[in-house]
């Protein structure tokens, strides 16, 4: 991710897109058939190398549209985003479920896949943001504060990701063929919230957008660790979703607008720490809850996402951009 920017400002978006999606493609198919430990490992670091350097361009594209149109579409693109989570993961479970082998199913996912990046290469653009400055710099300003929101929600949504199952059925005694529904709920919500989130931001500004999410967010935490009914954590989770769910489209298009450092250096800073966010809110959840319990790391989360609504109103986010370089 970090080299993203670097690349992008090089080649521009679009073969950057087509290249690293070449090579999930190449990819993909490996981590179907491959056995040996080592391998796997190997083809598993470069499906991250290509899904993270497609992430991170995509979203360089997505600022630069969004600036272009001076309008609000970063929600709407985050929401495709989380469409085609939950399709690519439907259509697979599907395929299995028709008893076809994991490599052919895969082969189709590929299809679905190559038609897409066809279908989509017209509208990728050849350029992207000059560059300025190093290829990659430690976030810092404004952008360390993005960053570190970026950080709390990802982190909020990797802990919903891996421990809401754990949770409703070890700790809410939930059937265990129905522990899914927790982060089924949360990945709903957060599309559906995604999806209406330009037309939100658009009527009651960005702050008010990411102040009243983090409380949403907040609230659904305090229901799933408060609250000993696993139906009520079903509702929980999904406003966990919901209020998650444009906090990190917004501060993409905040960090268009910056004046701190280079866009080509910022986004892939900022989305870094991000997802830094990602691979080490299961580890500390994981690491708390073994000297204490779930539910502490829990609350620790829903503690993390009211410092994200009062860390917000420092970030001036209904200002000017000129207001945001301060």
């Amino acid at each position: 991710m970090p080299t993203t920017g670097a690349l992008t400002s090089q080649f521009g978006c679009r073969k950057v897109i087509i290249a690293a999606m070449a090579l999930i493609i190449l990819v993909i198919p490996m981590l179907a058939v491959i056995t040996d430990p080592i391998l796997l490992g190997l083809a598993q670091l470069l499906f991250g190398i290509g899904v993270g350097i497609t992430d991170c361009a995509m979203n360089i594209q997505a600022i630069l549209v969004e600036k272009e149109s001076s309008i609000s579409l970063m929600s709407g693109f985050h929401g495709l985003y989380s469409v085609g989570g939950i399709a690519g993961a439907g259509l697979m479970t599907f395929l299995l479920a028709l008893g076809i082998n994991v490599t052919l199913a895969t082969v189709v996912i590929i299809l679905c896949v190559v038609i897409l990046a066809a279908l989509s290469y017209p509208g990728l653009l050849a350029y992207a943001n000059p560059k300025e400055g190093p290829a990659f710099a430690m976030p810092r300003g404004i952008v360390l504060l993005l960053g570190v929101v970026c950080f709390s929600v990802f982190l909020t949504e990797g802990t919903v990701l891996d421990w809401s199952a754990v949770y409703l059925t070890q700790v809410r005694a939930m059937p265990e063929t129905l522990g899914g529904l927790g982060y089924t709920c949360f990945a709903v919500a957060m599309t559906l919230a995604r999806l209406t989130g330009d037309k939100v931001v658009k009527y009651c500004g960005r702050l008010k957008v990411v102040v009243v999410g983090a409380m949403i967010a907040a609230l659904g935490l305090a229901m799933v660790t408060f609250i000993p009914l696993w139906y009520l954590s079903l509702i929980g989770y999904a406003l966990i979703g919901a209020g998650c769910a444009n906090i990190v489209p917004v501060m993409f298009s905040v960090v268009s607008e910056q004046k701190v450092m280079p866009q080509a250096v910022a986004v892939p800073a900022m989305t870094t720490l991000g997802y830094v966010g990602v691979l080490s809110g299961p580890a500390i959840i994981g690491y708390v809850a073994h000297f204490s319990s779930l539910s502490i790391s829990f609350s620790l989360i829903m503690l993390l996402m009211l410092f994200v609504g009062a860390i917000s109103f420092r970030l001036n986010l209904d200002q000017t951009g000129s207001s945001r370089e301060k």
